[in-house]
């Protein structure tokens, strides 16, 4: 789809030069997902802001790690974060870090720096707004008790500053602003040798039972399901005996059945089948209701996304 001229000439004058029809499957995680209408990378807070300020339909894809992308793609704006969105100061026992800034890269900054408190991202693809949003985590723990202070870009333009109490962090969600766009965050750090070299630890642990239990070898998106409570989601697949099961070149992996990997070729479309197949029967087999942690965005046909309630 072509923009219009008015609206070319709007991003123009913001600095910004949109690629059309930009493929965006090579840029996600699941290697999945038709093209985006507009793709525009944005290297400021001032530009995030504006483009917000033209009340076009915005979609941000982040590093792609927790998005499944529609076939028929994303129409209107897809935006990326770069420049100054990918910066980190450290500053003692706190840091300012950019929305847009990888979570591995913000680990080995850390590291660098003598810094820790953020172990619970060790192995957490995406960026560090994403890792907010959804209150990323693992074993380790979450991202949500570390955030002190998050800076907003608003729908229809302008900025807000939240206390991170104001976000309500729960398990993998957090109460931001209806289409509010997050560009830096503060968070608090440790400092104290020790503590950080008892987390660098555990973390090179976790990193190593993440290596031997998970499907690193091929695309996906991590994982699927949220764990329902008291449950791990992969077990629950498991037990309805859905490992390997297949629709088209997506599958549910044999290594781990909370993770459904691309085997080539994969299209969105096989992946919902997979997400419904194993919503479904967990329902009807356990009584547990799996809710996924998987983001859907794009053109999707009606219906399909938000998952139609379970028979």
């Amino acid at each position: 789809m072509g923009l219009s001229p008015g609206l070319l000439a709007s991003l123009r004058a913001l600095g910004l030069e949109p690629r059309l029809d930009e493929p965006l499957a090579r840029l996600g995680y699941w290697r999945i997902g038709g093209p985006a209408d507009a793709f525009v990378e944005v290297h400021t807070a001032s530009q995030l802001e504006a483009l917000l300020g033209l009340g076009e339909p915005l979609t941000v894809l982040g590093n792609g790690s927790n998005l499944l992308v529609a076939d028929a793609g994303i129409r209107g704006l897809t935006v990326r974060l770069l420049g100054e969105l990918r910066e980190a100061r450290i500053e003692g026992a706190e840091a300012w870090v950019g929305a847009g800034l990888l979570n591995t890269v913000l680990l080995s900054r850390l590291a660098r720096a003598g810094r820790g408190g953020l172990g619970c991202l060790a192995g957490v693809p995406g960026t560090v707004g994403g890792a907010v949003r959804m209150n990323a985590g693992t074993a380790l723990g979450e991202i949500g008790p570390r955030v002190r202070e998050v800076e907003l870009a608003l729908p229809g333009g302008g900025r807000a500053r939240l206390p991170g109490e104001a976000l309500s962090f729960g398990y993998r969600s957090a109460s931001l602003p209806e289409g509010a766009v997050v560009l830096r965050v503060r968070l608090s750090l440790l400092d104290e040798a020790e503590a950080v070299r008892a987390e660098q630890e555990s973390m090179r642990r976790h990193l190593e039972h993440r290596k031997a239990t998970q499907p690193l070898d091929l695309p996906s998106c991590g994982s699927v399901f949220r764990n329902p409570p008291g449950q791990a989601a992969g077990r629950l697949i498991e037990s309805v005996g859905l490992k390997g099961e297949r629709r088209g070149e997506a599958c549910i992996s044999d290594k781990h059945a909370n993770f459904i990997v691309n085997l080539g070729g994969a299209r969105a479309m096989d992946v919902h089948e997979l997400v419904l197949l194993a919503r479904d029967r967990v329902w009807q087999e356990t009584g547990h209701r799996l809710q996924p942690e998987v983001h859907a965005v794009g053109d999707w046909p009606q219906g399909r996304w938000p998952l139609p309630e379970p028979p």
